[in-house]
């Protein structure tokens, strides 16, 4: 068995300043923000996946299965209330979709299902007629049709291979819009822009880029809104300005920050992370210890008896002839990087790294721990 503790070990020598990257255009104010009550809705509804090979739900476990199979054939003439039955080819399902802004009614959506009780599997089923509601509880929209899998089950007598998930499925649009959600742009003479990522110096430079084209039009409200009137030749016509604003380049600012995902060892970081001077040395100390039991046995014609004994080897490493180092004040992320990737530093090792730098205050930057 291995035993993995923290030492100083790894030289880092980063020492070189990064050049200046080529100027590129910046983005579109349609790509950074958000319109005021421009949103997709969510809607949800229930209903039944027909038609499975012996793979639907177990009446018995899943007695809402059975009440919602029994009320739909009543609705349609079909009385079997007092019957046992013991079909396994229907499935409750939930049924999840996103209604996009300005959805109108006749266009389809796809939808997405999930089985609600213990069915294995959803393949070549049908889901039957359903109604998908908002959160307000009103009907926006129907979904039915054959669901599609992304993934698979196969089974025999004495061996099974499953790949993805069988218990979920997807019908490409599925669902068609029954009910239209109004946005009142005609009649508006303003409207608000919502930043994606709230920074001041960005919500100035969207309202400096507006201005500069169409003076006196925007005005800066907080971190993360700016609002925009209609006025002079786009008096009345606020949809005419807002195809106008929105294809304009402006400059985006953003704070230094490094999102660290420790589950999967995945490190992002900013091109603003900044090095103060610091000295830095990464490492671990390992011990590795082995056994190997040998057997003992008793001399020939003797009254002894076998024993096992044990035998036991330890090798310890303790990263000898590294040293530490000190990384100079200035560097970028680019020389980081390099340097850490030139060393063959792990992912999971950067991440302690990072923070013990951030600990040291050496670290000019927010660090995100997800």
């Amino acid at each position: 068995m291995h035993f993995l503790r923290p030492a100083l070990a790894t030289l880092l020598a980063l020492t070189t300043i990064a050049a200046p990257l080529p100027a590129l255009a910046g983005p579109r104010i349609k790509d950074i923000v958000d319109i005021e009550n421009v949103r997709p809705n969510q809607l949800v509804g229930y209903g039944l996946v027909v038609g499975l090979a012996g793979t639907g739900d177990r009446l018995r476990n899943a007695p809402f299965t059975e009440e919602t199979m029994l009320a739909m054939l009543e609705r349609m003439g079909v009385s079997v209330r007092g019957t046992q039955m013991q079909t396994q080819n229907v499935a409750a399902v939930s049924i999840s979709a996103t209604m996009p802004p300005f959805a109108r009614a006749g266009s389809q959506i796809d939808v997405q299902i999930s089985s609600l009780g213990d069915a294995s599997s959803l393949q070549g089923g049908t889901l039957l007629v359903s109604s998908l509601r908002a959160l307000d509880g009103e009907i926006y929209a129907v979904a039915q049709g054959p669901v599609a899998l992304s993934g698979f089950k196969a089974q025999g007598a004495g061996a099974s291979v499953t790949r993805g998930v069988t218990t979920t499925a997807r019908i490409a649009g599925g669902a068609i819009i029954e009910r239209e959600v109004n946005f009142a742009f005609k009649s508006a003479t303003s409207l608000k822009l919502a930043l994606k990522n709230p920074d001041f110096a960005t919500a100035q430079y969207v309202a400096a880029a507006i201005n500069a084209r169409f003076a006196g039009t925007a005005e800066v409200l907080d971190p993360a809104t700016i609002e925009i009137a209609a006025r002079g030749s786009f008096t009345g016509s606020l949809i005419a300005l807002i195809s106008a604003v929105e294809n304009l380049e402006v400059t985006v600012d953003q704070p230094a920050r490094i999102v660290i995902n420790e589950a999967s060892g995945t490190v992002v970081m900013g091109t603003d992370v900044q090095i103060s001077p610091v000295a830095i040395a990464q490492g671990g100390l390992t011990i590795s210890v082995t056994e190997t039991p040998v057997a003992s046995q008793p001399a020939p014609l003797s009254n002894g008896t076998t024993a096992v004994l044990p035998r036991t080897q330890i090798s310890v490493d303790d990263g000898a002839g590294k040293s530490l180092a000190l990384l100079k004040g200035g560097t970028s992320l680019k020389s980081l990087v390099s340097g850490l990737n030139t060393l063959g530093v792990s992912p999971r090792d950067l991440i302690t790294i990072l923070q013990a730098v951030k600990s040291a205050g050496a670290l000019q930057a927010e660090i995100e721990v997800q």
